[in-house]
Parts: structure tokens; C-alpha cells; sequence
């Protein structure tokens, strides 16, 4: 067993401090990725800096036609947020839709986002709703912040403090999840923006991760109906392949999610 030493920070600033002090740290959450990876010994930091405590990073909030939602917040409390049931209820829905109640009560958003892990849910809301990612320093817009598998557009040391969605007209997502860790396979959400403007993003299936079905969005912009879907397919050569499913089979469960998606918003 290697060393490594633990500190739990009370401020953003206290959190930035200590990173700034240690030859190898890294900031935890809940761990959710973190600790099997450290496990596995694939992962192996100096210092351990535990942002899960810090207030300034956990709750949801409004501001205009925002919803706010701190780093740290965990997916249970994302799922039972009034707020986020009222103004975006596919959010809420998907947070409940995530692992199991021990993962629940112990991953957070921030966590999730900061690792981009292919399967993850909460990338596909991130792009689908065009949210924003603030962090310690600055603001990264959803286009921006996914860069390929498990890497995103975070500096080394740059804290993720929250994540700002824009409140959609209406927006659903729909999850084909593997049985047993209950990570997306697939997992496609469908978001018809205030301005009119539809995007869909696809996570658990692309070879580079979470990204936009740009050939339904422009389907969807045009009309607004199943049938805009239905001669609509992505190309297998940019899927994951692995022991739960071949490229092929992503490719058609793409097409099967976003149409079951589709089904969902246009039923609400």
C-alpha cells in the first residue's frame, strides 16, 4: 500500500492552497471513480484534497433563467431538488437514474463531470442543455469542456465550483443502462431550447465520448416528429466496443434511445 495523506478542505480557497502545496494531489468528492481507480492501482496521487464539505459548492439555486447547481452537490440531492423537479425535471430524473442509492448518496455532479467517463450520465445533460461549467478561474461552455475520454478542458489544478443550465422549454433523456453497474450504454437526452434551437447528446456509446447528433438535431429543428428520425443513423466506426456490446450494436441502440427520447418529450 502506498502513502498517501488525506486533507479535508473547508474553503475553495483553502481546497487551492493545499493543491498548490503537494507534490502530486488530486481533489475527491465522493470518490465514486476516484477510490476504485486508486484501488485498481491505476491511480496513485500524493495527497487526497476531500471537496465533498465545502458549502460554497453543494445546493441548487436560480439566477434568471438558470439553474445553478454547486460541484459537490450529490446526485441524490439533485434528484430530490423541488427546484430542479419544477424547472427541469429531465435533470432530476436522470440524477435518480444514476448507479444506486449508495452512489447516489455518495457521487456528485461535480466528480462526475470533472472525470468524463464515457458512460457517465450527467455529460449528456451538460451538452444537451447547453450548460456552462464554472470553475475556480473561469466559465467553460459545454461544447468546450468535453475534450475526448476521460479528458475534458480542466488545467491541472483548476477546481470545478459549479454548473449552470439553461432552463429549456422541454427536455427528457432516456438510459439504456448495463444491469449490472447501471452506467449508460447508452443514455441520449433531447433538450428544445428556449430559442427554439434542438440539440441531443449521446453519452456511453461514442469511441471519444459524450458528443451531439448534429444530423438529428437538424432533423428536429426542421420538424418536430418522429418520422425526422427515421431514416437518421450514426456511423459504428465512431462507437465503443467492448464485452457488453459491439460497436454495431451502440450504433442501433443510438438510434433506438434518441427515438425513445423523442417519444418522451413529445408525450409531456
Amino acid at each position: 500500500m502506498y502513502d498517501v495523506s488525506y486533507h479535508r478542505a473547508r474553503t475553495v480557497p483553502d481546497a487551492l492552497e493545499t493543491r498548490s502545496q503537494g507534490d502530486d494531489p488530486t481533489y475527491v468528492a465522493g470518490g465514486q471513480t476516484l477510490i476504485p481507480t486508486m484501488k485498481a492501482r491505476l491511480a496513485a496521487p500524493s495527497e487526497l484534497i476531500d471537496v465533498s464539505k465545502i458549502e460554497d459548492l453543494i445546493g441548487v439555486c436560480e439566477e434568471g433563467s438558470q439553474v445553478i447547481v454547486g460541484a459537490s452537490t450529490t446526485h441524490a440531492a439533485v434528484n430530490s431538488s423541488e427546484l430542479l423537479s419544477r424547472r427541469i425535471p429531465s435533470l432530476s430524473a436522470l440524477a435518480g437514474q444514476i448507479g444506486d442509492p449508495m452512489v447516489r448518496h455518495r457521487g456528485t455532479m461535480g466528480g462526475s463531470v470533472a472525470n468524463n467517463d464515457p458512460s457517465a450520465d450527467y455529460p449528456a445533460a451538460v451538452m444537451a442543455l447547453g450548460a456552462t461549467v464554472r470553475t475556480d478561474r473561469r466559465e467553460i461552455s459545454a461544447d468546450e469542456f468535453f475534450v475526448d475520454l476521460f479528458e475534458t478542458a480542466l488545467e491541472e489544478d483548476e477546481l470545478i465550483t459549479a454548473i449552470a443550465y439553461p432552463v429549456p422549454k422541454r427536455a427528457t433523456y432516456a438510459k439504456f443502462p448495463n444491469p449490472a453497474s447501471r452506467y449508460a450504454m447508452v443514455g441520449v437526452m433531447v433538450a428544445e431550447l428556449e430559442d427554439g434551437l434542438v440539440r441531443v447528446a449521446v453519452t456511453g456509446a461514442g469511441s471519444s465520448g459524450v458528443f451531439r447528433w448534429t444530423d438529428a438535431e437538424t432533423a428536429l429543428s426542421e420538424t418536430m416528429d418522429a418520422s425526422a428520425l427515421k431514416e437518421l443513423s450514426v456511423d459504428a466506426d465512431d462507437m465503443l466496443e467492448d464485452l457488453h456490446g459491439s460497436a454495431d450494436y451502440r450504433a442501433h441502440l443510438v438510434a433506438v434511445m434518441t427515438r425513445r427520447a423523442l417519444q418522451s418529450l413529445l408525450a409531456g
